[in-house]
């Protein structure tokens, strides 16, 4: 028993460390920054299930807001006003759902990975694009159209976080049972 609360544990601070390395870790595509945050938020709910991938996002975040750079630009409390930190609240809830529909059944095949993570992807884009919205609109002043805001906020970036869910379903498959197993 203390043995596999240890390995939670670990593993919840191994992605802490993940996601926040994931912020920084960018891949040069034009308009939309791409980085590797949501792979990481994707795994954290696929290995660690959906509460603790959930609470590993949340860590994230609190770090994040209290001021630590963890933020792909930064940290402290004024990113709650950015419009963007609607996705990092999707993180939090998409690896949830993905992490509880992937963990249903003690070994997921590809099929039920990636609809797990397309699932949380969809919860991501909506957190994000809804929260985007309203701070353009209500503390920005400055609203967005529904057009600009659904093409940069959707369909120009939305095809790498795609091949995300698909590297997540590939490593999800040949490490849920590791992490499942008694070997670590």
């Amino acid at each position: 028993m203390r043995k596999e609360k240890t390995k939670n544990m670990v593993l919840c601070a191994m992605f802490v460390s993940l996601i926040s390395a994931g912020a920084w870790i960018r891949i040069p595509v034009p308009v939309v920054p791409f980085t590797l945050q949501f792979l990481f938020t994707t795994l954290a709910g696929l290995l660690l299930g959906g509460e603790r991938g959930a609470m590993a996002v949340g860590i994230y975040m609190i770090m994040g807001l209290l001021g630590l750079p963890v933020f792909a630009e930064g940290g402290g409390p004024g990113y709650l006003l950015r419009p963007s930190f609607g996705y990092l609240i999707g993180f939090g809830v998409g690896a949830y759902v993905t992490g509880k529909i992937a963990n249903q059944v003690s070994r997921p095949g590809y099929k039920r990975l990636l609809a797990a993570n397309f699932a949380g992807l969809g919860i991501v884009y909506f957190f994000g694009m809804l929260y985007y919205y309203l701070i353009s609109k209500l503390y920005l002043g400055s609203p967005i159209g529904l057009w600009p805001l659904f093409l940069y906020g959707f369909i120009l970036a939305v095809p790498g976080d795609m091949v995300l869910c698909l590297a997540g379903a590939v490593l999800g498959k040949r490490l849920i049972p590791l992490i499942k197993s008694n070997r670590m």
